[in-house]
């Protein structure tokens, strides 16, 4: 069963909670944060090696030292300030339309290493390590995972009855333009009612952020360990999450796009295609996939829908029915001769947040042959995954909007 508890948040006051937060480290690299970073932005923490000139190497002694000194500036600025008390937070997000709710707390370091928080993906360790130094040099979880969670009646109306009765203590819409919500829930007898409550549901799930997960729980495994009176209640036995109920996220499109048709001509190859696929040529206009199974494919100025044919998927398997297993076998190892998509310099992967014109423009520009769009994984697809014990293949699922970094930290001493 899920053990979570309530934590006291380091947080922005209101009037600059706008200006602290930012974006996730992973999400810009070093000259996109430079350009990015306002003055009490916490990228300036996440990513310190903008602050030098020129940009220094992200893992230099130089950069770690930064980061703790930054860190430490903004709490005596009083940009960052710690809660007097442990609360649980709701932190919403709106996104065209469409608001998530979430929780913000301590997860458990515990649960991750007895796997009840469950996981879909592989992590590197030379990436785990890299996040580990980040947790360690600052006793702090500066940016908080993203989990999910089986569906609850009583936590939704909890959620529910706050949001209604209560102002955010922030709210303010994004440059990217999704808006952002949080609240504080003081409340002793609600907080107590959260814990017990999620002390039923029987895991969390990792939704994003598996290295930032997996370098959290073993940073404080290592505090753990070092500590010869551990008794198993110290904050490093925690990490910073935010639980969204599965019935909340959306899981957006992930696409691919290829350097080179491995020798073959655009008409051989979508000869090839036609093997394993029902072939359908659209035209210039774009062309979305509307089911599983069904792909588009963008090559030589024209758009394709590619249906894939009775026979070559395994709808019984969890693995074997996902549409980037389903691709990679027909099209990329079949075909192409792309056998390990975590290694491969010959594709690369395209966020569905940049819209099907990015794959067009990627392959027009002609630094790309071909494109492939694919319809979006759900939330059933990925828990049935976690819950089996099987992992994704690389780059398959892409949660928008991000968390926002800064709205909380959670200290580890």
């Amino acid at each position: 069963m899920a053990k979570i508890k309530p934590f006291a948040a380091i947080r922005p006051p209101q009037e600059i909670a706008a200006q602290v937060a930012a974006r996730p480290y992973d999400v810009l690299n070093s000259v996109e944060a430079q350009k990015e970073a306002g003055e009490k932005s916490l990228l300036h923490i996440t990513k310190p090696e903008i602050d030098f000139t020129p940009i220094a190497d992200e893992h230099s002694q130089e950069v770690y030292d930064k980061a703790v000194e930054n860190f430490q500036k903004w709490q005596e600025r009083g940009w960052l300030k710690q809660d007097p008390q442990e609360y649980y937070y709701i932190y919403a997000q709106t996104m065209e339309g469409r608001t998530q709710y979430g929780l913000v707390v301590a997860a458990s370091v515990q649960d991750y290493l007895e796997d009840k928080i469950k996981k879909h993906e592989l992590t590197r360790k030379d990436k785990e390590e890299d996040r580990m130094i980040h947790v360690r040099i600052q006793d702090a979880n500066i940016e908080p995972v993203f989990f999910t969670y089986p569906d609850n009646n009583e936590i939704n109306e909890i959620v529910s009855k706050i949001v209604e009765s209560k102002k955010p203590i922030y709210d303010f819409v994004a440059e990217d333009g999704f808006g952002h919500h949080f609240w504080v829930i003081e409340e002793r007898d609600t907080i107590d009612k959260i814990t017990q409550i999620f002390s039923t549901i029987p895991a969390l799930y990792v939704a994003d952020g598996h290295h930032r997960t997996a370098a959290a729980a073993l940073v404080g495994e290592e505090k753990r360990k070092a500590n010869p009176n551990h008794t198993g209640i110290e904050e490093y036995n925690f990490f910073l999450a935010v639980v969204f109920p599965e019935s909340h996220l959306k899981i957006i499109d992930y696409n691919r796009v290829v350097k080179d048709l491995n020798g073959l001509s655009p008409e051989q190859f979508i000869e090839r295609v036609k093997e394993s696929f029902t072939v359908e040529k659209i035209g210039s206009e774009i062309y979305t996939p509307n089911a599983l199974h069904n792909f588009s494919m963008y090559i030589e100025g024209n758009w394709y829908s590619l249906t894939a044919k009775e026979g070559t998927y395994n709808d019984s398997d969890p693995i074997g029915v996902l549409d980037v297993t389903v691709i990679s076998n027909l099209i990329f190892d079949k075909i192409l001769d792309i056998k390990d998509l975590r290694t491969s310099t010959r594709i690369d992967f395209v966020g569905g947040i940049r819209g099907l014109g990015e794959l067009k423009q990627r392959v027009d520009s002609k630094e790309m042959a071909a494109a492939f769009a694919l319809y979006p994984v759900s939330m059933r697809q990925l828990i049935d995954i976690a819950d089996t014990g099987n992992i994704m293949p690389p780059k398959t699922t892409w949660f928008e909007p991000k968390l926002r970094s800064g709205l909380a930290i959670h200290k580890l001493s």
